[in-house]
């Protein structure tokens, strides 16, 4: 028979569960920290001044093991969930911003989202390869007339033709784009039926018919490659569509919640690095004959931030404990639709708080583009305005509030 103190143990066990990590979970958050401090962070400046990526990076992270954290083991992967993702996700944003978005696009844009939605022929092809960096990955949504209203909006068509599908159309903004050998890209198949007539293609870019419009130049994430992709009559076989016809929707929805949760662990990320400069930075420099640390603006401006950090850390992971085993086309309402949206806007706005007040710490060091806290400052803003405004993310909030 359980004891009353057993189960109050087992209650505590729970209680603790909720906001702490498994064994594994602490040796692979170890292992990224370690390899993304040694390899990833002594590449961010170049990275930023000369928008930079290195050629062999992603073949690296493979072989790192930083690829395919979701993908079972017998296809190159890790095996892990969605929470132990979005953990090295964060990791990896904390040391180098840059590699942490193109990591979030090829790991969970593609290679999740065809994991969770492709047939076995199409995991069987694309996987081991994204697990190993042969193949990067990316993801084809925003349009140049198709951003906020990216499905209603969406002017990117697929049209039946025989055995195959031709695409034409183009979208901006897509993350690793410029160097991607596969593209999960939303096409519209039948516009009559609007959002509800889209379909999602698993595009390879050596296909004739696609190119790279423009490599953009960003104000931050500079390194991340970030492109304009065009499809003029681009044909692919009808074996390239994930799912079946117009089902695209779900595909999308689905993905936008789990992306917002990894969003938010990214903010989380990053905000660590800023506290941690920050800190660094109080207590070496010297103002008035003693580190300005021991100024009590300086210690509110400190504390403020911690308690951001954990404040977002706290709600990111509750977020991405509803993502564990979400089934296959749920999202996009409901619950962890609301959840995830909640979660990413407090994450982007808690990381502007936290790297504002860090960098003001640093004064005017702090405005030199060539410093790591000048670097965070300027990546700062995509992280609300990606994935869905903070104002869209206001608006999902509140639809899903008055509809209970």
């Amino acid at each position: 028979m359980t004891s009353q103190n057993e189960l109050a143990m087992a209650d505590l066990a729970a209680i603790r569960a909720n906001y702490s990590l498994t064994d594994e979970q602490r040796q692979i958050v170890d292992h990224v920290d370690r390899v993304s401090r040694e390899v990833l962070h002594p590449l961010q400046a170049r990275m930023d001044q000369e928008d930079w990526w290195p050629d062999d990076l992603f073949k690296q992270m493979g072989e790192l093991g930083l690829l395919g954290i979701t993908a079972p083991e017998a296809l190159g992967g890790s095996g892990q969930n969605e929470f132990t993702q979005a953990l090295v996700s964060e990791v990896i944003s904390k040391w180098n911003p840059a590699v942490g978005l193109s990591h979030g696009a090829h790991d969970n844009l593609c290679l999740n989202n065809l994991l969770r939605n492709g047939s076995e022929a199409q995991v069987k092809k694309y996987v081991p390869g994204l697990c190993s960096g042969d193949l990067i990955g990316g993801l084809g949504l925003t349009e140049p007339g198709a951003g906020s209203d990216a499905l209603g909006s969406m002017a990117t068509t697929a049209r039946r033709d025989g055995d195959d599908y031709v695409i034409n159309g183009s979208k901006i903004y897509i993350t690793n784009g410029p160097i991607a050998d596969v593209i999960l890209l939303y096409a519209k198949t039948d516009k009559s039926k609007g959002a509800k007539g889209i379909s999602a293609f698993i595009i390879e870019t050596d296909n004739p018919g696609f190119k790279v419009a423009q490599k953009l130049d960003k104000m931050g994430f500079r390194g991340s490659p970030t492109g304009e992709l065009v499809f003029e009559d681009c044909r692919v076989p009808a074996s390239a569509m994930l799912g079946v016809e117009n089902s695209g929707v779900a595909v999308v929805m689905s993905g936008l919640d789990l992306e917002r949760a990894m969003v938010a662990s990214v903010c989380v990320g990053m905000a660590e690095r800023a506290l941690e400069l920050g800190l660094e930075y109080a207590k070496m420099r010297e103002q008035f004959g003693k580190p300005i640390a021991s100024f009590q603006m300086m210690q509110s401006k400190l504390a403020e931030i911690y308690t951001e950090v954990e404040t977002a850390r706290a709600f990111s992971y509750r977020a991405l404990a509803a993502c564990v085993g979400l089934p296959k086309g749920a999202g996009g309402r409901g619950e962890i639709h609301k959840l995830t949206a909640a979660a990413c806007l407090y994450a982007g706005e808690a990381f502007n708080k936290a790297v504002t007040e860090a960098c003001h710490i640093h004064g005017g060091s702090g405005y030199m583009q060539d410093t790591e806290i000048n670097r965070l400052f300027r990546a700062n803003k995509l992280l609300e305005i990606g994935a869905g405004t903070s104002e869209v993310r206001k608006i999902i909030i509140a639809e899903e509030l008055l509809r209970a």
